[in-house]
């Protein structure tokens, strides 16, 4: 059984997921920038998710977003299943787009964690020895000084969305802002300096091991110039540890508490569910119960 999710209102999280065994589906493009963005605005719009940074890879996505109403597994899940639909019919793909498994989605519990992720997502692309700067890479990403200020304004794709249908406006905005968990103690320019900071110190980490390992970078020129189907090769962990949240550098005791709040919360759903399962149909979940309460209609702690 896999574990449950803890979907709590107003959460800000870092979202990732990959394409299937890491194809590069999503190689930086006119068309596939289009899809992605036009989906991301509609489906934050009507989940009332709040976007902060995105940067999609050619194999994978992450995002940092706020999770306004709790709904961020129904965001994921039409956000995805519209990009997957769409990127089929740009690259004339059959089957499956993204991995089987879940996405990662990682809680951000301090202010340090939102800002060394925001970061993080920023120098995807320089992690992966794609280019040397973030500012580098070709496709869809956010640099620090365009937080709270970037807007994306797409047109309709012409690939799968019916320009008949009204759900599908003619053109969808996507309006970054700052993190709501953030704004009481930064400022907005001060925000953009610490991120500018940590993601200075994220690429310095970097290029000395690249220098120490002798490896290569693969530039935005060859980047645009991969094929869709050819799948990437670099080393990586087969069922590593998926996290489910992040407190940040030098937060320890906020650590532990995060993990005594994940236990309490995971043995009182085992709790409950048992019950459920002995057809005890009034037992009460914890708070941040998922899909027990959108699927069977279980009532949860408020």
């Amino acid at each position: 059984m896999t574990q449950p999710r803890l979907v709590l209102p107003g959460d800000t999280l870092m979202i990732t997921r990959r394409t299937v065994r890491r194809h590069h589906l999503f190689r930086p493009d006119s068309a596939i920038r289009q899809l992605y963005l036009y989906t991301l605005a509609i489906c934050a719009r009507q989940f009332g998710i709040l976007v902060h940074a995105v940067t999609l890879m050619s194999t994978h996505e992450h995002l940092i977003v706020t999770d306004t109403k709790g709904r961020h597994p129904d965001f994921l899940r039409h956000l995805h299943r519209l990009v997957s639909l769409g990127s089929k019919v740009l690259r004339k793909w059959e089957g499956p787009t993204w991995e089987p498994e879940q996405g990662s989605v990682v809680r951000l519990l301090t202010e340090q964690a939102v800002i060394e992720k925001l970061a993080y997502v920023m120098a995807n692309p320089v992690k992966a020895c794609l280019v040397r700067h973030a500012r580098d890479w070709p496709g869809i990403t956010v640099l620090p000084q365009e937080l709270g200020r970037r807007v994306w304004t797409a047109k309709r794709p012409k690939a799968y969305f019916n320009p008949k249908n009204a759900r599908w406006p003619d053109c969808a905005t996507l309006t970054l802002t700052l993190p709501p968990s953030l704004k009481q103690r930064y400022s907005a320019e001060a925000l953009r300096e610490a991120v500018q900071e940590e993601l200075a110190r994220q690429e310095r980490m970097v290029h000395l091991e690249i220098r120490k390992h002798g490896w290569r970078i693969l530039g935005a020129d060859r980047i645009r110039r991969l094929s869709p189907y050819r799948r990437a090769t670099s080393f990586e962990l087969l069922r590593d540890r998926n996290p489910t949240f992040a407190v940040g550098r030098g937060q320890k005791k906020m650590f532990f508490e995060a993990v005594a709040e994940l236990r309490a919360f995971r043995h009182a759903y085992r709790e409950a569910l048992e019950h459920w399962r002995a057809g005890l149909r009034s037992v009460v979940f914890p708070q941040g119960t998922w899909c027990m309460c959108r699927v069977h209609r279980a009532v949860a702690q408020s």
